[in-house]
């Protein structure tokens, strides 16, 4: 059994078909689903979500929509955090990409969250695009605190980046992104030197479908159904058994979000 780390059921390319795509990845072999919170209001559709179909989620904003950042989003964020449901802040942190906030904005609002999980005791989901130095100075001061970790959500760095988020005893969580022949091949030479109870396994559908599936899928729209295609894969370059891999990144995911059995946020 496997466990996806990073799903954006609130994502409208799942407005129709929910239960449908749970479905299909429990058919497959994935036992629960984390449902990824990306603004206030996403985080608290995220925690419905969860509660209706007995999965988890988090609850943060995602640094695209740090200006919405407000006294009333810290305060939705801190309600939200408080329900056994609702096992990690995030997904917050740093993209300098694409910009859609300013970088001030996405370094206050990452700052707020990393607070409200040291004060909430939950561990939290981060996510960095083009701000790697800025994100690890950041992380640095708050780690020490963060009592119950992070993880790197759809990690896709070089060797220098993961270096420097073991070096913090950061979670990894890797994505079809090492499906992608045009843009993961680097992550093949990588994934070996995460360590056994450092690694985790996500989709982050609806984005990053593996491009290697065969025959490939007409909608391109990434499901958890895909999840195993994802872990066998980075269990071949890791040099284990596919079944290793399942039980160890599973084991990981439910420690790490407090999941003592596959329904354990009841």
């Amino acid at each position: 059994m496997l466990i996806d780390i990073g799903c954006n059921l609130t994502n409208k390319a799942f407005r129709e078909d929910i239960p449908d795509v749970i479905a299909r990845g429990v058919s497959a072999g994935v036992e629960t689903l984390v449902v990824t919170g990306v603004s206030a209001p996403a985080s608290r559709r995220a925690w419905e979500i969860a509660s209706k179909h007995s999965l988890v989620s988090t609850a943060g904003v995602h640094p695209h929509h740090a200006s919405t950042w407000s006294r009333e989003v810290e305060a939705d964020l801190r309600d939200l955090l408080a329900h056994p449901r609702v096992v990690a802040a995030g997904e917050c942190g740093l993209d300098f990409d694409r910009n859609f906030s300013p970088p001030d904005a996405q370094r206050r609002a990452f700052e707020a969250q990393l607070e409200i999980a040291v004060a909430t005791n939950k561990p939290v989901f981060l996510h960095e695009r083009a701000a790697h130095d800025d994100f690890v100075a950041i992380l640095a001061r708050f780690r020490p605190r963060l009592a119950r970790g992070a993880v790197i959500h759809c990690f896709t760095g070089d060797a220098r980046a993961l270096d420097a988020y073991l070096a913090l005893d950061l979670h990894i969580g890797l994505t079809g992104w090492i499906c992608d022949e045009r843009r993961g091949r680097h992550l093949e030479a990588l994934v070996a030197r995460i360590p056994r109870g450092r690694l985790m396994v996500e989709t982050d559908a609806p984005y990053i479908q593996p491009r290697d599936l065969r025959p490939r899928p007409k909608s391109g729209r990434n499901e958890p159904i895909y999840l195993p295609h994802i872990a066998r894969t980075i269990a071949r370059h890791r040099g284990e058994t596919f079944e290793d891999l399942a039980a160890h990144t599973t084991a990981t995911a439910r420690a790490f979000f407090g999941l003592v059995t596959p329904d354990a946020a009841r």
